[in-house]
């Protein structure tokens, strides 16, 4: 039996004042989480932060479909929290798709090919 999961979607932002306008609302899966994982933000010098992030938690529903809830957060006064939903294919979860470092966190990638991992470096370096 699936458990009964209630993720939220839309943003909440707080102004400076400490006015709050939330318009998440509820969505009900019938599912199962698979994986979490957890990202830092960059600040505007390219260093890590604990003020930004990112939270993409992936779940099996009872039909079969791999969806993602995407919280992109923010402690910032006047910088919305945003909370997605997704439904993806293994594709986007294995090397180089959108999801890559959530499916090797659930077990679901593949490790990069030789010419996989050349193609990324030479990329890097002409960019």
């Amino acid at each position: 039996m699936m458990d009964k999961i209630t993720v939220q979607v839309g943003s909440v932002v707080t102004g400076n004042s400490g006015l709050t306008r939330d318009t998440r609302r509820p969505v009900e899966i019938e599912g199962e989480r698979v994986a979490t994982y957890e990202e830092c933000g960059w600040d505007d010098r390219g260093g890590v932060t604990d003020t930004r992030g990112v939270i993409q938690t992936l779940y099996r529903t009872s039909d079969g479909r791999w969806v993602i809830h995407v919280e992109d957060w923010s402690r910032w006064v006047g910088e919305p929290t945003v909370s997605t939903l997704h439904e993806v294919t293994l594709d986007d979860l294995g090397p180089n798709g959108r999801f890559e470092m959530l499916g090797r966190e659930a077990g679901l990638s593949r490790p990069l090919t030789l010419d996989e991992a050349l193609r990324e470096q030479a990329e890097r370096e002409t960019a």
